[in-house]
């Protein structure tokens, strides 16, 4: 039995087509791939901020990132990466550095 397509479904499918033709351009497709880098640049170094002031939720908070990073790495399919596999991909790696240069403005 087939499950019935509503028109959310059809629409969110179609954007996300839409967005995998418009980033066919290079130049866009390394515009959005850098955006996602900074974003997660910027989660990287709020996550740090946030917990500083938390001190209570150090070791909650370090879960929660190697949690969320494994998952990203388990979520990549080997073969043709699509736009939203490179976008988790570059993301991950910008919250890693935002991580890490945050530990070393401690040192």
């Amino acid at each position: 039995m087939q499950p019935q397509s509503t028109r959310l479904q059809r629409s969110f499918g179609g954007l996300v087509q839409q967005l995998e033709t418009w980033a066919g351009n290079p130049w866009r497709r390394l515009s959005v791939l850098c955006i996602a880098a900074l974003f997660g640049f910027l989660v990287g170094s709020a996550i740090t901020s946030v917990a500083g002031v938390l001190g209570q939720m150090d070791p909650v908070g370090a879960l929660i990132v190697v949690l969320g990073t494994e998952a990203t790495v388990r979520l990549r399919i080997v073969g043709p990466s699509t736009l939203l596999q490179q976008v988790l991909t570059v993301s991950r790696i910008g919250l890693l550095y935002g991580l890490f240069l945050e530990a070393f403005k401690l040192l």
